[in-house]
């Protein structure tokens, strides 16, 4: 029930020019997002309208998770 209430959450605070993941594994970023629930992504494939309930939650914010620096390599 957490989990569910974190993505419910989660789609609801996606705007316009973020970076996402759909459940199925296209990587896009929104262009704009609709009032019926759904949301224009914009892929290498072109434009594309999905419904915000196919975003996935964990994938998109590991894509967006920035890269740690590596402290072990120093010079």
């Amino acid at each position: 029930m957490q989990k569910q209430k974190k993505e419910k959450k989660y789609i609801q605070e996606i705007k316009t020019g973020d970076k996402v993941v759909t459940k199925s594994g296209l990587h896009g970023k929104i262009m704009s997002l609709n009032d019926d629930g759904t949301c224009i992504i914009e892929s290498g494939a072109g434009k594309m309208k999905f419904e915000r309930s196919a975003l996935s939650m964990e994938m998109s914010l590991a894509l967006n998770k920035p890269i740690k620096e590596n402290k072990l390599i120093k010079k």
